[in-house]
């Protein structure tokens, strides 16, 4: 079996137990009765006061939303769509399966049923982690808003949230007019449709490497023999400066590249990402960087779990990363910020700077370049300083200058600039020194 086939039989085996997983946090969600996720209010309504099962009123709801992307696409239907179809019919079948399993589960006491609700939100959102992971398949209710998406050239995440809500909207008016009441739409579908995706992506960023770990060991052994058949010597050796504001991080980085002949980039990167995402620079400018509340951010950025958009932070990111990483491989260089040291973290000749200085170096160093007085430069280090700390440990699950991520840490207030550069030169040469001859040593026991 080829490589191709192993990974697919591999993501689809991964797909198929997220499935379960999925259909499982539906019924716990479900058995909490205080309502259910947006996407099964309509079934689950339903489902209360006729005879089919809650499983295939979610099948003939699935099967009516492949018919609508049909109409929608028509010739533009990809053919693996049709997977949907299946996967609907193994969906419903796990969910009568599961709500037959959790049929013991009856809780009388708000408190319980609010515990359900949660435990069914967290075991949802691991079925979905699963399913992004896979990536193989949509399931017809996201596949449904990524051909509304395409059509009307609208956003994803909008037509997400819309979509939800046109969901919970008519399961409520469907429960008005057969129960008298919201029968199948309660608090528990708002909380679920907050959390569920929240919790899938903060998986996604806390355990995304499951995708290479998974399924990757042949790419991995690919790039152990790209590895060897470039010497260290010949590889490029990229010094990542992360560095407090008000510390004259970018000066001592310049001023190093030049006296090291490197290469320097800080500006550039945004030059390269603002090309990449076809914006201006100084709109990217304003916006890297900047993290001021992740748990909002989460909530608006869960509605593009399943697309191929992002949200503009995520794009940016990664047009970002994308710049680094092509800085990284032209020849030998210094790269300021934007979480440079994590993104060349597997490099094997990087070598990761810290700067950091008390708050009296910083304030002055601030209040001098940027004409403020001395109470507005404090406010201002604090604020980007935060937002700098909060972006590292969002995208790279870190602490921004902890000791342990890097090879060398300088106080450049104790120091100062001239002698911080020369501290840094002296590191990265016994650093180049100690890995040329652990490669030499190496080479003589082969």
């Amino acid at each position: 079996m080829t490589f191709f086939k192993k990974e697919i039989v591999r993501r689809y085996l991964f797909f198929l137990v997220g499935l379960f997983i999925n259909s499982l946090g539906v019924s716990f969600i479900t058995k909490a009765d205080l309502g259910t996720s947006p996407i099964s209010s309509i079934p689950y309504t339903l489902s209360l006061g006729f005879k089919p099962t809650l499983g295939m009123f979610t099948l003939y709801m699935s099967l009516v939303l492949i018919a609508i992307q049909l109409i929608l696409l028509r010739k533009k239907f990809p053919k693996q769509y049709f997977c949907q179809i299946p996967v609907a019919l193994l969906f419903s079948y796990f969910i009568d399966l599961t709500m037959e399993l959790l049929s013991f589960m009856e809780p009388e006491r708000y408190p319980v049923k609010m515990v359900f609700l949660l435990i069914g939100c967290c075991i949802l959102g691991v079925g979905v982690f699963m399913e992004m992971v896979a990536n193989v398949v949509m399931l017809p209710g996201e596949s449904f808003v990524n051909a509304v998406s395409i059509t009307f050239h609208t956003d994803f995440g909008k037509t997400k949230v819309a979509f939800d809500t046109s969901m919970t909207v008519v399961a409520a008016v469907l429960g008005l007019i057969l129960y008298h009441g919201l029968a199948g739409v309660r608090e528990g579908t708002i909380i679920a449709a907050i959390l569920v995706g929240m919790i899938a992506r903060q998986l996604k960023r806390r355990f995304g490497k499951i995708e290479t770990i998974f399924y990757a060991k042949d790419t991995r052994q690919t790039m152990e023999a790209v590895k060897e058949s470039c010497p260290f010597r010949d590889q490029p050796v990229v010094i990542t400066i992360a560095r407090e504001y008000g510390s004259c991080g970018r000066r001592i980085a310049k001023q190093l590249a030049e006296e090291m002949g490197f290469a320097f980039y800080d500006r550039e990167i945004i030059r390269k990402a603002a090309n990449t995402m076809e914006l201006d620079e100084k709109i990217v400018a304003d916006k890297e960087q900047k993290m001021t509340n992740s748990f909002l951010y989460d909530m608006v950025a869960q509605f593009y779990n399943f697309s191929e958009q992002k949200v503009e932070l995520d794009q940016l990111y990664e047009a970002e990363q994308k710049a680094i990483l092509d800085f990284a491989k032209k020849g030998n260089c210094v790269i300021v910020g934007r979480c440079a040291d994590h993104i060349c973290r597997n490099m094997e000749n990087a070598y990761h700077v810290f700067l950091y200085a008390d708050n009296e170096t910083k304030v002055s160093e601030i209040a001098r370049r940027e004409h403020m007085t001395r109470e507005q430069a404090l406010v201002h280090m604090e604020t980007i300083n935060q937002q700098r700390f909060k972006h590292y440990r969002y995208y790279t699950g870190q602490i921004m200058g902890l000791a342990k991520n890097y090879n060398l840490c300088v106080d450049t207030g104790l120091n100062g600039p001239e002698a911080t550069v020369n501290i840094i030169k002296e590191a990265v040469n016994s650093f180049e020194h100690s890995r040329e001859k652990e490669r030499t040593e190496k080479e003589k026991t082969a």
